[in-house]
This record gives C-alpha cells, structure tokens and sequence, in this order.
C-alpha cells in the first residue's frame, strides 16, 4: 500500500506586516514553511502509515529551498520526499497547480491513497482536492478529523461543524483533513538525523512532460496586486468602584462606538 502527502511550502502568513499609510503588504524578509496544516496532513498519513505498513511520499509544488524544508516531514515518519520545481513562484492559480499534482501522482503512483488539507495556509482556496479527485476520477472524502483502513475501505469521521459523518469508499481515494484534526508529533534528534538519509527527489516541469507554454492557458486569474487591511483597535481601560460601574461604562464604549445600539432611547 501507497499513501501520498500533498503538502505547501508558503509564505508564513503570520508573519506579513501592512504599511498603515500605504496599505502595502510587506512581504520582504518574510519566511517560507510547511505549516501547521501541512504537518497536520503529514500527521495523519503517518498514523495511518504505522497502522496498516504503508509506503508514505511527501509531494509538493514549490521553490527549491523546499527540497531541504520536507526533511522536517521525513523526520515525522515519511518514507521519501519529491519536490516538483515551481516556474510559478507561488501564483499560480488552483487549475494550473492541480494539472501539475496530477501528472506528479500519476508519475510517483500507483497509489492507493492522497491524503491533503482542506486549504493551504496562504491561499486558503479549499480547491485542490476536489479539482484533484475530479482529474484522477477518484471519491473525495472532506474535512476528515478521523481515519482508518481496512482492508481496501478508508473509513472517515467528517467534519460538519456541528455533527459527525461517518462515511466509508473504495480505494483509491482522496481525503482532506480538517483543521487542527490531528496534532503534529515532536520529532526527536535521531528521527531528525534519520532523516536526513532518506530519499528525495526533484522534478521539473519537463520531468512530468509538462510545459509552462501549455499550463498558461488554464490560468483563469491573474493577480494584479496585494492590499492590506489595517484595523485600528480602540484601547480602553475600564474602571469603576464594582463589577456593576464597570459594565456599565464598558456598555458606554460600545454605545460611542457603534457596537452596540440601545432601544427604546435607554
């Protein structure tokens, strides 16, 4: 059995500043990760490495320094790593990125499982599994905070904000993880220097008998430009001689700032 992890490499979000004058986003200097959503995926393809004696491969689309970054993800319990160089440098939209996902997996497959998140850190698009499951012809399993094979079947647990779907499919199959589902182990030193003597590859475009030229016309967007939000928050120290003042000028804040409105002129 084969269990393929499609993980990020972006931009730490958390880390973007906006000029509060200009409203430009300030992207230099900012770092590049796999995140929490990824290590999250990572997470769940090793449990159900360790479960069912698995071969798991990490894939993903992204800038050279990533190839070094996925060794953090061998050294959680992956078996092999491939990187596919992006030309894109991170913009490319979900229809060219998928075709590129595509013709990865068919390239590294067979496999009987693709396990992904439900968004990416940066993009947050929730397009790249669906899209994927609709190229490779294969059930989509969603927003999955439990899993487990037997056999050929994938049981999942979903994700419907206030209830759980139990659901089950044939293998092959694509899942998507929930966030915060499954929580990213620590790694130990002597994992992180196994590691480092596991296989990784890097692939081109030309490798998966893609070109840039072909994959332009899919683009449906074209990004012309970023604008920050900045969001000036109203500091106030409340003060009074019990609870029932302090609500009381707490209440006042929120009338002068518009946040709430009283009826009836009270």
């Amino acid at each position: 059995m084969k269990i393929i992890a499609l993980v990020k490499y972006s931009m730490d979000v958390a880390e973007l500043k906006v000029d509060a004058t200009s409203c430009a986003l300030r992207m230099a200097g900012v770092p590049y990760r796999f995140g929490d959503l990824d290590k999250g995926v990572v997470e769940a393809s090793v449990l159900l490495k360790e479960a069912c004696g698995a071969d798991l491969e990490v894939l993903s689309f992204g800038p050279p320094p990533a190839l070094g970054a996925m060794k953090d993800l061998l050294a959680m319990g992956a078996d092999e790593a491939t990187l596919v160089e992006d030309p894109y440098g991170g913009n490319a939209d979900g229809a060219v990125v998928v075709r590129v996902l595509e013709a990865a997996v068919r390239k590294r497959g067979p496999f009987d499982l693709l396990v992904c998140g439900f968004a990416s850190d940066d993009g947050y698009s929730h397009q790249i599994g669906p899209r994927l499951a609709e190229r490779l012809e294969l059930p989509l399993v969603s927003y999955a905070r439990a899993l487990r094979i037997e056999g050929d079947l994938l049981f999942a647990d979903r994700d419907l904000e206030e209830s759980l779907q139990s659901v089950n499919t044939p293998l092959p199959a694509i899942v998507s993880v929930a966030e915060e589902a499954f929580v990213p182990r620590t790694v130990t030193l002597i994992q992180a220097m196994k590691a480092q003597k596991k296989p990784n590859n890097l692939l081109s475009l030309e490798d998966l008998g893609l070109t840039s030229d072909e994959l332009d016309q899919f683009s449906a967007y074209f990004a012309l430009g970023e604008t920050g939000v900045v969001v000036n928050r109203q500091q106030h120290m409340v003060k009074g001689q019990d609870l029932e003042e302090m609500a009381d000028r707490l209440i006042g804040y929120l009338v002068d700032d518009q946040v709430l409105v009283l009826q009836g002129g009270a």
